[in-house]
């Protein structure tokens, strides 16, 4: 059984920052990529980033240059540091990974159970 486990959400002023944590548990022999999604109120839910093993990123248009997707694989764990937060950016954030659990099994997309992250004066 694989689990993926975040925090870090919470509630911020415009302008500020935040950094989300996600641990992959379980059963695991590789993980590629790992991701955030956000679904904002009322919206689906859209990639804000991903990265891959060997570290290639990937940033939705509206995140770019002001949060940075990282990982480390020794931990399995991914962050997401969010700089210059604004309004907007008011979300649930979930973490999803590609897992393969053994040597020549097949992958499978797991998620998070979601952090909220607020972003509001």
């Amino acid at each position: 059984q694989v689990q993926l486990v975040e925090s870090g959400g919470g509630l911020v002023q415009p302008g500020g920052s935040l950094r989300l944590s996600c641990e992959a548990s379980g059963s695991i022999f590789s993980i590629n990529p790992m991701a955030w999604y956000r679904q904002p109120p009322g919206k689906q839910r859209e990639l804000v980033a991903a990265i891959t093993t060997a570290g290639r990123t990937n940033y939705a248009d509206s995140v770019k240059g002001r949060f940075t997707i990282s990982r480390d694989n020794a931990k399995n764990t991914v962050h997401l540091q969010m700089n210059s937060l604004k309004p907007e950016d008011t979300a649930v954030y979930y973490c999803n990974a590609a897992i393969i659990s053994s040597y020549g099994g097949n992958w499978n997309v797991y998620w998070g159970q979601g952090t909220q992250v607020t972003v509001s004066s």
